[in-house]
């Protein structure tokens, strides 16, 4: 057993991620139904919305990841101007009337994410002890699912209950996005760093000068995006196989109580058996469920499925990004992160196209069978290939 004990601004940070997904979950579920009624557009403009938006944050998060490298407060300021950013874009989504300023306002939210993700999950490295690094990181996954969870519970509640428009219900994301603020600002502390070091020793943008162990987790990381699709496609198949809104819904967020359920678990599992081992445990379940999902055929069947799928999944989720704070040099902590985020970032747009293509073109059992068998090949790239000279705490 570890003697170290999460610190307080790893706990601040999971709180600030649990109010900030409780706010976007209360929006982001609604956006194709904007576009599809309110809007009167198709799944071209979704699309566009989504890959502009996308984009957008992916190469912010290199520069704001390679920013945060230097002088001590960077992360943190970083942070608050990201969270601002998505706060106050996000809850103007229910005015909108044209797809145009819908753009906006998406770009302007996921601006804000590309702003803070970097920094924020090289803080979690800063601020806890390379020990518990798979406890931090586990931690605030789980916070963070728990967010979305109770994100999409509001909003089901809201609609229900409440009887409240989509409008509404967008608008009122604005409550939990304050408090974000709040948080952030009075419980997140930077820790001091050696500023006159760091600024000398900063790492170089560049991708070849990264340590050689972090460009081949990186590369089997970007491989790994393109079997794992978006989870919107696991509802998407509960919509084919006869599912009613509200039971799509549920499904989501049961998928968001498993991963939740597990992620802390992971983390600590990742500290005492290390981070790659869980990391390898993870992925293979990713790809035995996605398998699962292949064959799947029946609705009660997929409820059990996507259970398996999120706890197995949420295992490896905190351990596959402290692999990165544990291996990466203090000075390019900010820049590796930035360089993980860009890399899958990237990756999602043609990853999407390319699961939905072989759906479209084949069916739905070949796309996530194809997924399956990819994750393997991941997994044992990541077992024979990256991190060839590990520390203790990678195993």
């Amino acid at each position: 057993m570890t003697r170290h004990k999460l610190p307080a601004t790893v706990i601040a940070i999971g709180l600030v991620s649990f109010l900030n997904d409780l706010a976007s979950e209360m929006v982001t579920p609604f956006i194709p139904i904007l576009i599809a009624t309110v809007l009167g557009a198709g799944p071209v403009i979704l699309g566009l919305v989504e890959g502009v938006a996308d984009a957008a944050a992916s190469f912010l998060k290199l520069w704001a990841g390679r920013y945060s490298d230097g002088k001590r407060g960077r992360r943190k300021r970083l942070m608050v101007f990201g969270y601002a950013l998505s706060n106050l874009a996000r809850p103007l989504l229910g005015l909108v009337s044209s797809w145009g300023a819908l753009l906006l306002l998406r770009s302007l939210d996921r601006a804000g994410k590309g702003l803070r993700d970097a920094p924020r999950d090289a803080l979690l490295g800063d601020s806890a002890h390379p020990e518990i690094y798979g406890l931090a990181y586990g931690f605030h996954r789980a916070m963070d699912n728990g967010g979305a969870l109770g994100g999409t519970l509001l909003a089901i509640a809201a609609l229900s209950w409440l009887h409240w428009s989509v409008s509404e219900v967008i608008l009122w994301s604005a409550v939990p996005g304050a408090l974000v603020l709040l948080v952030l600002i009075f419980g997140v502390r930077e820790p001091p760093r050696l500023e006159v070091e760091i600024e000398r020793l900063r790492a170089p943008l560049a991708w070849s000068l990264l340590s050689l162990n972090m460009r081949r987790y990186l590369w089997v990381l970007v491989l790994f995006t393109f079997a794992r699709a978006s989870e919107t496609f696991i509802l998407l198949r509960g919509n084919e196989l006869g599912m009613s809104l509200v039971q799509v819904l549920l499904l989501w967020a049961t998928l968001n109580v498993s991963k939740s359920a597990t992620s802390l678990l992971g983390g600590r599992m990742a500290d005492a058996f290390g981070m790659r081992r869980v990391t390898i445990i993870s992925w293979l379940g990713y790809a035995v469920s996605f398998v699962l999902l292949g064959l799947v055929e029946h609705g009660d069947a997929l409820w059990i499925v996507t259970v398996l799928y999120g706890l197995l999944i949420g295992l490896g989720e905190g351990s596959e990004r402290a692999l990165i704070s544990l291996y990466a040099d203090e000075r390019e902590r900010g820049t590796a992160f930035g360089w993980y985020h860009l890399a899958v970032g990237m990756s999602v747009i043609p990853a999407g196209v390319l699961f939905g293509a072989v759906w479209h073109y084949w069916n739905a059992n070949t796309a996530f069978l194809f997924a399956g068998a990819l994750a393997l090949l991941c997994v044992l790239l990541l077992r024979f290939w990256s991190f060839r000279n590990l520390s203790i705490g990678g195993k």
